[in-house]
């Protein structure tokens, strides 16, 4: 089984995919950590190397490849990734989404607490600041990847669930996702 989970900045994507890889023993992989390390390879920030990703696509064809490899290589996986549904098509393909406000209340809180998924994310002052470089992102990641693949990650059409963690716990989340892999194998 291989779980392909993409959405929103701060929506949860990592958390409910190590949620979802453990609960189906399954092993978790993040092209978020795979661009973070990247970035800290080359000693810059989160934004900076989204920038440079727009001039430089040696970047984005480091992600593809890491991600074309597992799904050629491993059958049994869960990888959080902006367009990974797209470099595994045989998966099963979720879309996180979520208020911004929300979700830049989330990244916010945890840049100032130094979370571990977040280390290398400057630039994020205020949560309205977070807002604005989250639609940034968002902005500039649907730009490149139009040009890049010739598809929008944000169209909810391309996937098998879509789910909205604005008000629900992480936990629910999970659990209504299970099921909802779980009717999509019986069917």
């Amino acid at each position: 089984m291989i779980i392909t989970i993409t959405g929103y900045p701060g929506s949860g994507k990592s958390t409910l995919g190590k949620g979802i890889a453990k609960a189906l023993g399954l092993t978790h992989y993040s092209a978020g950590d795979f661009l973070r390390q990247i970035a800290k390879e080359k000693g810059i920030g989160l934004m900076q190397i989204q920038h440079e990703m727009e001039k430089n696509r040696s970047i984005d064809d480091e992600l593809d490849k890491r991600t074309t490899e597992l799904g050629e290589k491993e059958d049994d996986f869960v990888i959080d990734g902006r367009v990974a549904w797209h470099f595994v098509p045989n998966s099963i393909k979720i879309f996180v989404k979520i208020d911004l406000k929300k979700a830049a209340e989330r990244v916010f809180r945890d840049t100032q607490f130094g979370k571990d998924e977040r280390k290398g994310e400057t630039g994020n002052s205020s949560v309205k600041e977070t807002v604005q470089n989250m639609k940034q992102r968002m902005k500039m990641n649907k730009k490149r990847y139009r040009k890049l693949y010739n598809v929008d990650y944000l169209d909810e059409k391309n996937y098998d669930i879509v789910v909205n963690t604005t008000e629900n716990s992480i936990d629910v989340t999970r659990e209504q996702v299970l099921k909802q892999i779980k009717d999509l194998k019986n069917s």
